[in-house]
């Protein structure tokens, strides 16, 4: 029984994990953004931003543009991090 509270409450902190992750990359991208720039305002190292921009993509949430090295957030993006910004004040 205690195993199975321990995968859930791994997988709510890998989750919340995800969900900040994705927020302060989609805030530095707002305003367009190199994976330098992404790398130095988020504090991640490059194999982390690589996967956050990766995730973000596949989901339409950032495109890359230009030499596929600056990134910009969608508007499908800046609606999820509205909302993400709304329940994190709200909580």
């Amino acid at each position: 029984m205690s195993s199975i509270n321990a995968k859930s409450t791994k997988n709510k902190a890998l989750e919340k994990s995800i969900k900040d992750i994705s927020v302060a990359t989609l805030k530095i991208t707002k305003s367009g953004a190199n994976k330098i720039r992404i790398v130095y305002k988020t504090n991640f190292n490059f194999v982390l931003a690589d996967k956050s921009l990766n995730f973000l993509q596949q989901n339409g949430l950032v495109k890359a543009k230009y030499d596929s090295n600056y990134y910009q957030i969608t508007e499908k993006g800046n609606d999820y991090l509205n909302k993400m910004q709304y329940v994190n004040t709200n909580l």
